[in-house]
């Protein structure tokens, strides 16, 4: 039993440490390839029409705000398609509608669509509203972003190459200060569209539109099949199956279009939830097909870390079960410096985490003291996490069936030195208590690990033990 935990410790700290390992690689990638960024291979003489999408379910604090900003588009009203996908079941019907007819009026091309069959969800509104659409061109916004209005100019001249296929906005934080909650969320994101999108796209490597604040070539999204609705990410499955048709994606790190962020835990959680699923599901789909494709090999293993990389949160569940046997087991070898190895992994894994956020809030904020004060939260968040999304990527791989759970969105807004937030009540999460239950389990572990002088194992058990209280206590607190 002694053996099989010991190895059993070991052998999840070391998948553990590769993900980190693949983590640091990408921070390479992007120190190589930051400067090489891609430019329009020419402009285009007559701007094409282009259709824009805005794919909403019940958003009555923002529906406005969001329809109103396509207005302010510097593109050409007769250059423009405006199309409202409403799935709605609540005030939010009215208010889309009635906004939609006030563009009409003020001689803007815009149609409102709505459906009482969510067939689909997201991606079955985005493909009817695609049969319809008049752009060669389709650029798609959720209802928590507020486009810049140069935003089309500063994708679209990139489909002068006509083998490009989509272009990827970078997404920016309306609420970035709100609270701590959604501090550490923008540098999660971020991390995401600094490091992980830059390194991969210039690299050769494939990356995946994000869902939203990014241009389609309608040509490509027929020519791969169309919006499939079998998984929860719509736009990961499609950004793969294009680009193994053979169509170029092109991120422009530089067009920023910003983004309200969910300020509430369990709003968060649903988000992070759907986001691990949906990516299980489209591995366990897509998975196989970039393995027998003629693809170089670098690219099919950045395919394989990039579709399983939710999948560490498995790990990290059996790593924190397995803290307290291990740290009992350590005082009772006889030759305890077998397990010295696990400071070198802890290091490579946490290491690259560091490395990862510090070299992404340079890149784009220069202070790099406020992002020390954060690493250890996220750091910590990323752990609490773990139960929700290891629970996820299980359902996915199950192929455990659950309709599109949007995140609430709530309106934020600054006024004056005050922030103005409409209600807005995210979901219960029952695993919330069972989060807190780890985290009373590493409070336990340690006090033990003080009694027993075990010194070295308590840093990390405090990460464990703040990441579950802090995720599970916020998650009962806000949904009370």
């Amino acid at each position: 039993m002694e053996a099989f935990v010991i190895g059993l410790y070991m052998m999840t700290l070391g998948i553990l440490a590769v993900y980190g390992f693949h983590r640091a690689q990408l921070v390479f990638l992007y120190w190589k390839h930051k400067k090489r960024a891609l430019k329009p291979v020419k402009q285009f003489e007559t701007l094409p029409l282009v259709t824009v999408q805005l794919p909403m379910f019940n958003e009555l604090y923002v529906a406005d705000r969001l329809i109103e900003s396509i207005t302010t588009l510097e593109y050409p009203k007769d250059k423009l398609e405006i199309q409202v996908l409403d799935d709605s079941t609540d005030e939010t019907v009215e208010i889309a509608k009635a906004k939609v007819e006030e563009l009409i009026e003020r001689g803007f091309d815009a149609v409102y669509r709505h459906r009482t069959d969510r067939t689909g969800y997201k991606a079955g509104a985005l493909e009817e509203g695609l049969h319809d659409a008049k752009g060669d061109f389709v650029l798609v916004f959720d209802a928590d972003f507020v486009p810049t209005a140069s935003i089309i100019t500063d994708l679209i001249h990139y489909f002068t190459d006509p083998k490009v296929g989509m272009t990827q906005a970078r997404w920016g934080h309306l609420n970035r200060d709100y609270s701590m909650l959604t501090r550490v969320q923008s540098m999660m994101l971020d991390g995401h569209f600094v490091i992980e999108h830059i390194a991969r796209n210039r690299s050769g490597r494939f990356f995946n539109f994000n869902g939203t604040a990014g241009m389609w070539r309608k040509a490509t999204i027929i020519d791969a099949g169309g919006w499939q609705h079998d998984t929860l990410t719509e736009d990961m499955d499609l950004s793969f199956r294009a680009q193994l048709k053979g169509w170029r994606f092109v991120y422009v790190p530089d067009a920023v279009v910003p983004a309200e962020i969910p300020c509430e835990m369990n709003s968060f959680k649903t988000q992070q939830f759907r986001w691990a699923k949906g990516s299980a599901q489209t591995a366990k789909k897509l998975l196989p097909i970039m393995l027998k494709a003629k693809l170089p090999f670098h690219v099919k293993l950045e395919a394989i870390f990039h579709l399983t990389n939710n999948f560490a949160y498995v790990f990290l569940i059996v790593l924190a079960l397995l803290q307290l046997p291990n740290m009992l087991l350590r005082q009772s070898m006889t030759t305890p410096e077998l397990l010295l190895l696990d400071v070198p992994l802890f290091a490579a894994t946490s290491g690259s985490i560091v490395l990862f956020y510090l070299t992404t809030h340079r890149a784009l904020y220069s202070n790099l003291w406020e992002a020390i004060r954060r690493l250890p939260l996220m750091m910590a968040l990323g752990i609490g996490l773990s139960l929700n999304n290891a629970r996820a990527v299980a359902e996915g791989l199950v192929g455990k069936e659950s309709e599109f759970v949007r995140t609430p969105k709530h309106g934020v807004v600054r006024n004056e030195e005050t922030w103005v937030k409409k209600r807005y009540k995210a979901g219960k999460n029952i695993f919330a208590i069972l989060e807190c239950l780890f985290g009373l389990y590493f409070v336990a572990t340690i006090g033990l690990a003080v009694g027993i002088g075990a010194w070295m194992s308590i840093p990390f058990l405090v990460f464990f033990m703040v990441g579950f209280l802090y995720v599970g206590g916020l998650s009962l607190y806000q949904a009370r």
